[in-house]
């Protein structure tokens, strides 16, 4: 994990608009995204198809409820 993402306390939310047919098309590609930028669990916050695409909104976790969140082990907070 990246020195920055240890200092997220639980999720980083990405909004963007994908390029897709439908609206079950961007979730599928939405949480594909989020998987290949590494985040091992992701949840679809907000999705809208409109036009040629679809607007969405895509959490990804860094840390869930009663992980062990580096940021409360570090030595130089």
């Amino acid at each position: 994990m990246s020195k920055a993402l240890e200092k997220v306390m639980d999720a980083v939310d990405i909004e963007t608009f994908l390029i897709c047919d439908n609206e079950e098309e961007g979730k599928k590609i939405s949480l594909q995204m989020m998987k290949e930028l590494g985040f091992k669990d992701a949840s679809i916050v907000f999705i809208q198809h409109s036009g040629p695409g679809a607007r969405v909104r895509v959490r990804g976790y860094v840390y869930k409820p009663g992980d062990r969140y580096n940021w409360l082990f570090e030595k130089n907070n």
